[in-house]
């Protein structure tokens, strides 16, 4: 393959929901620049996308697909993205390194929960966006409802480019109103037809075509007054506002689709390559030294890792953009987040399971290379006087969490090398040894999502796992003054062990002063502060420590070894053994021995006054509360409402946003296991959420009953 010059690259990501027919888009592109001589399909899992063995099995895209072609003198860069928001991190991981996002819409649905989802991770990321109208061939197709949908969701930024002549099994044609010129297919060649419009559809067209020779000239100030006196444009000037309004997101043209019978395919392809911007004109990248890096093949080389893979009897494979500068073949950069050499002995353009070497790549090409030592996703590699990061793609939290363990115990050291490689090929999926709960804590963003990662252990990596109800951490506080005192006496033949421990225990409150006394069960306690020890804890909360010993009834150098004690209950909370959180104590007296008196004596002195105190201090159970924003079609919002109160949530807010309603409500994470699954079951999969820790709450009272019966069920097992 020859090496295109920055100007001549073209690098999209086609976005989607399931079933709009993305990886029928990018197979005809392909066919249509002569990388493949025969188009594959879904059906036939013939696909140059979808080549893996799992996504045949499912018949949809699971992971993210580089490919290319080659057309009209340029190259296109594709990425064919998965449709299902469980596996959202390949979509956006695929929107940073393209300048110009395809987002495909089947006809029959018009915007579905997919396209919303992906629309607003491309607002965030400011990517411009086109609006291709796909399955206009389908008996059930439905142009008209589908612009309206569009026009719901995207307002008046879309803009038609084309429209159908007619719809379902007559789809053969459209009007083309850039052109003004009608194009017709013979059956699924892609080879098209140019004819006039004819005079039934000409009124309509030229209104629109005007319409469009509008959104042009609004984008540019020299335009708009060429337009205002002449009344019209040509087709490069109107071009040159549209490649304005598109890169600004003011603009998002609408084209239509046969992606199974390849019509429309080329006119769209011609589109993106005259009119779509290339790498120079995107957005100037800032590095972490906030210096600009712009796409230049004649500046220093700096290249970005996007995606990173293991493939068998291949290895890592590292998929890259060239920010700046060029890469060849053999050429040695150093890893600016780590700081270590990387030779990249070859470079390969990628058409899904297909590598092609090559020699060269310049500035805004995407490519792939292979057997990178220390270089990953989100990874800056630099050449020779260049030291600088690009900020890392970053990902929305994980919606959907289960503890996993291996089947076989003693692969459990296996199973954690895995799932570490499966977190640095997928950044969604997080893996967190939870030393509280006693589990490995696997979270993604839904079941479906997770599934496909156990199916890989067991099928590609020979590891038999299960998924089992992940624990809850749960925290333990009080809700009133206690006092407690423990004496620790141990004689066994020599020396003995003696230490005596007063305390009282409190709520801990932001900003309250520093006690002074307290009654307690009608005795009055006065205290002298002589030390504070403020002990911000790592499961969240605080403990206070004060030492109010006075007299010397238990010597300075035993107060350590009384907070150990203490600190191991609140590891161990005395209700569940749960963290304990947002506590005050106050050791105010005790004994000691002159000869048996010791640490461990004061340690266990300390704990068993603590825990005791505790118990009379009215013990609460606080549990994990969650932000959930769901996103619900209008017609299942009484289901989606109903199921959410059932879980104990309280609802914050409602609204509705672009065609779909909004349920903003508080949500315990015990009652969220399973959630997507439920959500989607109800909703046919129409729905999404997003879900976000916000606080601890006290549990009613009935559920802490359950929770103190389970744990005392358990701790009699044991």
């Amino acid at each position: 393959m020859k090496t295109y010059q920055t100007e001549q690259i073209r690098n999209i990501a086609l976005l989607g929901n399931t079933g709009s027919g993305k990886t029928s888009l990018a197979e005809s592109m392909m066919f249509e620049g002569k990388i493949i001589e025969r188009k594959g399909t879904i059906d036939g899992k013939n696909t140059v996308s979808d080549y893996t063995e799992i996504e045949q099995q499912n018949q949809r895209s699971i992971f993210s697909t580089l490919l290319y072609t080659e057309f009209n003198n340029s190259k296109l860069n594709i990425i064919d993205t998965p449709g299902s928001d469980d596996f959202v991190g390949a979509v956006i991981s695929s929107m940073y390194p393209t300048d110009l996002l395809v987002m495909v819409i089947n006809a029959q649905y018009g915007v579905e929960v997919g396209t919303e989802i992906f629309n607003r991770h491309a607002e965030h990321l400011h990517k411009p966006m086109i609006l291709a109208v796909n399955q206009l061939d389908h008996d059930k197709a439905n142009f008209d409802a589908t612009l309206d949908s569009l026009k719901q969701t995207f307002g008046n930024k879309v803009i038609l480019t084309q429209y159908p002549v007619a719809t379902g099994a007559a789809f053969d044609s459209f009007i083309d109103v850039i052109t003004m010129k009608m194009y017709k297919f013979k059956g699924d060649t892609g080879i098209r037809e140019e004819f006039p419009i004819p005079d039934s559809e000409m009124d309509k067209a030229t209104e629109l075509h005007n319409a469009l020779i509008e959104a042009a000239a609004e984008n540019d100030e020299s335009l708009m007054e060429k337009f205002f006196e002449q009344g019209s444009l040509s087709e490069d000037e109107m071009r040159s506002g549209l490649s304005k309004g598109i890169a600004s997101r003011s603009i998002m043209p609408v084209f239509c689709l046969s992606a199974a019978k390849n019509i429309g395919t080329k006119r769209l392809m011609d589109f993106i390559i005259n009119v779509g911007p290339n790498p120079t004109h995107s957005p100037v990248l800032k590095n972490n030294n906030n210096k600009p890096i712009t796409c230049d093949a004649s500046a220093p080389t700096s290249l970005f890792i996007f995606k990173s893979t293991v493939e068998p009897h291949i290895g890592e494979i590292s998929y890259f953009r060239v920010m700046s500068g060029k890469v060849t073949e053999g050429m040695d950069l150093t890893n600016a987040n780590n700081s270590t050499k990387e030779r990249l002995s070859q470079l390969f353009v990628v058409a899904g399971k297909n590598r092609n070497k090559v020699t060269e790549l310049v500035a805004g090409d995407i490519g792939a290379t292979v057997k990178l030592k220390n270089s990953k996703t989100n990874h800056t590699l630099c050449g020779p006087g260049l030291d600088f990061t690009f900020d890392p793609m970053e990902f929305p939290d994980p919606k959907f969490r289960t503890a996993v363990k291996p089947k076989n115990e003693a692969e459990v050291e296996k199973l954690g090398e895995l799932l570490n490689r499966a977190h640095q090929e997928d950044p969604t999926i997080l893996v967190e040894h939870s030393k509280e709960l006693r589990q490995i804590i696997l979270s993604g963003q839904g079941e479906f999502h997770l599934n496909i990662l156990k199916w890989q252990l067991t099928n590609l990596h020979k590891l038999e796992i299960e998924y089992i109800a992940p624990r809850i951490p749960y925290r333990e506080t009080i809700t009133k003054v206690a006092q407690a005192d423990y004496r620790h006496k141990k004689q066994s033949g020599g020396a003995g062990q003696f230490g005596e421990v007063h305390l009282v225990i409190e709520p801990y409150v932001e900003g309250a002063p520093d006690p002074v006394k307290y009654k307690v069960n009608g005795k009055e306690i006065n205290l002298s502060v002589r030390g504070k020890e403020v002990i911000d804890l790592e499961w969240g909360g605080k403990l206070v420590f004060y030492n109010c010993i006075v007299g010397g009834a238990i010597d300075a150098r035993f107060m350590p070894a009384i907070l150990k004690g203490i600190m191991e209950k609140m590891e161990q909370g005395p209700l569940t053994g749960s963290y304990a959180r947002d506590i005050r104590v106050a050791v105010y007296d005790g004994k000691m021995h002159p000869v048996d008196s010791n640490e461990i004596s004061f340690k266990l002195a300390g704990r068993n006054a603590f825990k005791n105190a505790f118990k009379d201090a009215g013990p609460k159970i606080m549990e994990p509360i969650y932000d959930v924003e769901v996103l619900v079609p209008a017609d299942r919002m009484g289901d989606v409402m109903s199921d959410l109160q059932n879980r104990r949530a309280i609802i914050m807010g409602m609204g509705s946003v672009k065609g779909f309603e909004v349920i903003n409500a508080k949500v315990p994470l015990a009652e969220l296991n399973r959630y997507s699954t439920a959500l989607s079951s109800l909703t046919s999969g129409r729905a999404t959420y997003t879900m976000k820790f916000a606080s601890y709450e006290q549990v009613p009272a009935d559920v802490q009953e359950k929770l103190l019966k389970a744990y005392q069920e358990q701790e009699e097992e044991e």
